[in-house]
């Protein structure tokens, strides 16, 4: 059995890269704790009053009620 020579040895495979995800985060005005159910059924758990938005879907769902505030940082 030969060895393959270096130069035929295909180069492994780059990872994706994953976009980079900007975290939002809203303070709840109304409670310290609780889970929002979001159309289509995810949810999104409020914890010490405070809750992340990570995608658009999440975003639009908290910034429409008076009950939150965004945080800027």
């Amino acid at each position: 059995m030969s060895k393959t020579p270096d130069d035929k040895v295909p180069e492994p495979a780059a990872p994706a890269l994953q976009k980079a995800v900007t975290a939002r985060i809203f303070r709840d005005k109304v409670y310290t704790s609780r889970t929002l159910i979001l159309h289509g059924g995810a949810s999104l758990l409020v914890a010490k009053g405070r809750v992340t938005a990570v995608d658009d879907q999440q975003f639009q769902y908290l910034n429409t009620p008076p009950d939150f505030e965004r945080l800027t940082e």
